[in-house]
């Protein structure tokens, strides 16, 4: 399947979005912009303008892609589908929360889907950044830093607060670089 020209300058849009957003996202982390109700409800559309783009990239490198890549990409999609929900628990009930609270909520099936969606995205990210650089057709510069943003953001559990607030610029740095190739492209490459 091809896609039109103004489809993948949309998708470049939306990505471009999504990489404001994580860095709203990094900023009110790292306190260098209050939270706010706004801010708590952009969150979550990080992912949701990332999924148009990812769909795109896969649609432009999709004769190249192979099995491997198809199956990154489905990984990808869901454990972006999956975040959506994820940042909506974190911004709009863990924020209400004591720490009490969701220490209990997450020894339950909450963590256990928590903790699946990071899996998923690692895994998902990772592949399908490796299998979109053996295309040769996005700047591999930019699927190396979408690839290791994602890596602390998957592990956000296990990571200092720091680096989780510097891979969200890093994953941002690759999403933009990623979106203004896509919108830039007069047409996909096969």
């Amino acid at each position: 399947m091809r896609l039109s020209y103004p489809l993948q300058r949309l998708a470049g849009v939306a990505g471009l979005l999504s990489a404001a957003v994580l860095v709203v996202n990094a900023a009110k982390r790292a306190q260098l912009i209050p939270t706010s109700a706004v801010t708590q409800l952009l969150a979550p559309l990080a992912e949701v303008f990332a999924l148009a783009l990812i769909t795109a990239l896969y649609l432009v490198c999709e004769a190249r892609i192979g099995r491997l890549g198809r199956i990154a990409f489905a990984v990808n999609y869901v454990a972006l589908a999956a975040l959506v929900g994820v940042e909506f628990v974190i911004n709009l009930v863990f924020a209400r929360l004591s720490a009490d609270q969701i220490a209990d909520l997450r020894a339950g099936p909450l963590g256990v889907a928590l903790t699946v969606a990071s899996v998923l995205f690692l895994l998902g990210s990772v592949g399908f950044a490796i299998t979109l650089a053996a295309t040769g057709i996005p700047p591999r510069g930019a699927l190396a830093l979408y690839a290791l943003g994602s890596v602390p953001v998957a592990l956000r559990a296990f990571v200092p607060e720091w680096v989780l607030d510097t891979s969200l610029v890093v994953l941002a740095l690759g999403v933009g670089w990623l979106s203004v190739w896509l919108a830039g492209a007069r047409r996909a490459e096969n």
